[in-house]
This record gives C-alpha cells, sequence and structure tokens, in this order.
C-alpha cells in the first residue's frame, strides 16, 4: 500500500511517499482503510525531532474510513462499518491521565497511508452528518479543543472566550464549540486575511495580535483564554483577563519559556491549566457535541497523498484556516 513514511534527515527533508506492507489486525484490532486524513503541527515537531537513526515512521493522526477486517476477539459484524479514529491509544478515562500517552502517526504507525491497524476500541461510528473530508481531519484538533474548553476550562454560557491565533485546527474548532456552548468570542491573528474570514462567524471582536489587546477590547476583560503561542502573547493575557480568570495551555508556537510576574498570577487569583489531547470518554463525548450542534470542521484545503509534502509547506507557512488534509481513493 501506498504511505507517507518519515526516515533519515529530519524535517521535512526525511518526508516520502512509499509502498509498504499491508499490515494484518491482531488479538482486538481492526483493520481501516482510509477515506481521509488530517494534518496537525504535531506531525512537524515529531519529524523535526527525529534522528536518521530512527526506524521508518509512518506519520498522521487523524483519520476515517471503513473497517475492512477484523483481528481475533473482534466481532465480524464491524466490517464494513463506517468510522472516524480517537487517535490516542490507552488513554480510557478523562481523569485517569498518562505520563506519555500513546498516539497514532507517533510513536505508533498512523494514519497516512491506505489501510492503517487499530485497536477496536478506537473506531467510532462516523456521524452521518460528516462528509469523509470532515471527519478525516476531525479527530486530534477536535479532541483537544473539547478537553480545553469543557474538561480543563470548564466554561459557561455568557462567559467571554478569547482564542489568539485564530486560523489552525485547534483554535477553529474551540470558536465554533464555544458558540455552540453559549459563550462569547473573540479572536486575534497577525493576518488579517484571517481576521476577515474569521468575522464571517459571527464573533464578538476579531483584532490584530499585534496591536494593544486592552484597546481592541475597549477596556472588557475575558473570563477564558486558549493559549497556543505562548511567550510572543503571553504579557497580553495578563492584562485582558478577569480576576479568578483561566488561562489554557494547549501549545507553544512561539517557544517554551514564559516569564510570568507571580503576582500578576496570585493577586487576580488566576488559574493557569495545561492541557493536551484527550481520553477515549472526551472523544465519545466530542462526537456527541459535534453531532447535537452540527458542527461542521472548517476545511482550508485537501490534497492527493502525492502531495504531502505541498500539504506541510502550506502548514508551516500558516497560510491555512481551518484543517489541512489528505484524500485517498
Amino acid at each position: 500500500m501506498k504511505a507517507v513514511i518519515h526516515h533519515g534527515p529530519s524535517g521535512l527533508g526525511g518526508l516520502r511517499i512509499s509502498d509498504v506492507k499491508i499490515k494484518q489486525p491482531g488479538l482486538g484490532e481492526v483493520r481501516v482503510r482510509l477515506k481521509a486524513a488530517g494534518l496537525n503541527h504535531r506531525d512537524l515537531f515529531l519529524m523535526e525531532g527525529r534522528q536518521a537513526t530512527d526506524r521508518p515512521l509512518i506519520l498522521g493522526s487523524d483519520g476515517a474510513g471503513i473497517i475492512e477486517e477484523v483481528g481475533k476477539g473482534v466481532s465480524d459484524h464491524m466490517v464494513g462499518n463506517e468510522v472516524i479514529i480517537h487517535p490516542t491509544i490507552g488513554w480510557e478515562r478523562t481523569e485517569e491521565v498518562p505520563v506519555v500517552p500513546e498516539i497514532l502517526g507517533g510513536p505508533m504507525d498512523g494514519t497516512f497511508a491506505e489501510t492503517v491497524v487499530i485497536p477496536a476500541g478506537n473506531a467510532f461510528r462516523k456521524p452521518l452528518y460528516l462528509s469523509w473530508e470532515e471527519a478525516g481531519v476531525l479527530p486530534l484538533s477536535a479532541l483537544t479543543a473539547y478537553r480545553a474548553l469543557f474538561t480543563r476550562a470548564q466554561i459557561k454560557a455568557g462567559e467571554h472566550v478569547l482564542i489568539p491565533g485564530i486560523g489552525g485546527g485547534v483554535a477553529t474548532y474551540a470558536m465554533l464549540m464555544a458558540q455552540a456552548a453559549g459563550a462569547v468570542v473573540s479572536v486575534t491573528s497577525r493576518s488579517e486575511a484571517k481576521l476577515v474570514e474569521a468575522r464571517r462567524y459571527s464573533l464578538h471582536r476579531a483584532f490584530s495580535s499585534d496591536g494593544d489587546w486592552n484597546e481592541e477590547l475597549e477596556g472588557e476583560k475575558v473570563d477564558v483564554i486558549l493559549d497556543s503561542i505562548g511567550p510572543a502573547t503571553f504579557s497580553q493575557y495578563l492584562k485582558v483577563i478577569k480576576p479568578n480568570g483561566r488561562i489554557i495551555s494547549f501549545g507553544a508556537s512561539s517557544g517554551d519559556t514564559v516569564d510570568v510576574p507571580l503576582r500578576a498570577l496570585f493577586f487576580p487569583q488566576l488559574s493557569w491549566i495545561g492541557t493536551s489531547m484527550g481520553s477515549r470518554e472526551e472523544f465519545a463525548e466530542m462526537l456527541q457535541f459535534m453531532e447535537k450542534h452540527r458542527i461542521h470542521p472548517l476545511i482550508d484545503r485537501m490534497y492527493a497523498i502525492d502531495e504531502t509534502r505541498s500539504a506541510f509547506q502550506r502548514m508551516m507557512a500558516g497560510e491555512q484556516f481551518g484543517n489541512i488534509g489528505l484524500l485517498f481513493g
């Protein structure tokens, strides 16, 4: 089968399309023939961190397709089911956070291939209202957004949620989910084109990340900030968040180290909370939430598997608004 492999040089230099052997499902596993898959920034981080001595890895955490074969202990009735793949392996219960969860696409082979073998419990029914493209790009980003908003931030209707750096998959899911939950949503971006696109979604405010946030919000404070950026914008958060507010960090696109004056945290009683991905329980809840509110993933562009390098180049350039994905024949 055809697959997107990373092997050799770090970064995009090690990316290649190869023919690999189709794997057989083992005990408790199923093999899914992929219809579509989604790119994540996680794929780029993995490629940058890999060494020439590392084994070849099939990338990709997101995907949706049709079960074509099952292993021992799995009902034959699952064959033919249209499914969406939960990418986190072995994280069952929300409160039992693993030290390092196993994820499809690293360390396990992932979804950028014509087929993938996964535990049967990680195959969820594809919501009928979603197209294959929408289902394929949904899993990891939507799960991350759901956990950040509802498990960690515990947002409530009427609260003001600020999402800096709108445009990527997690941020656009969070925007749609928070609005569906009745929150007031504002966003920032350095790109005027992305702000223009974001304003199509009935936002409270959409303004430049480079400006004075207090001025842009006209002195209005926010309850929750979803942080995927880190040091480049963190000082702004402390100026616009309400006392007892929550900063939820799930990314670090501008670096890992943030210099925070502790008094700015403890005097206003702020909560700074980390989050990443999510459990099987949360994945089921996320799908139910999406289906209840008929939320459609925002798709920026879909590529053929042979165009995977171009897809990643678009992601690296930060040009997308929504999800970038791959389509399989």
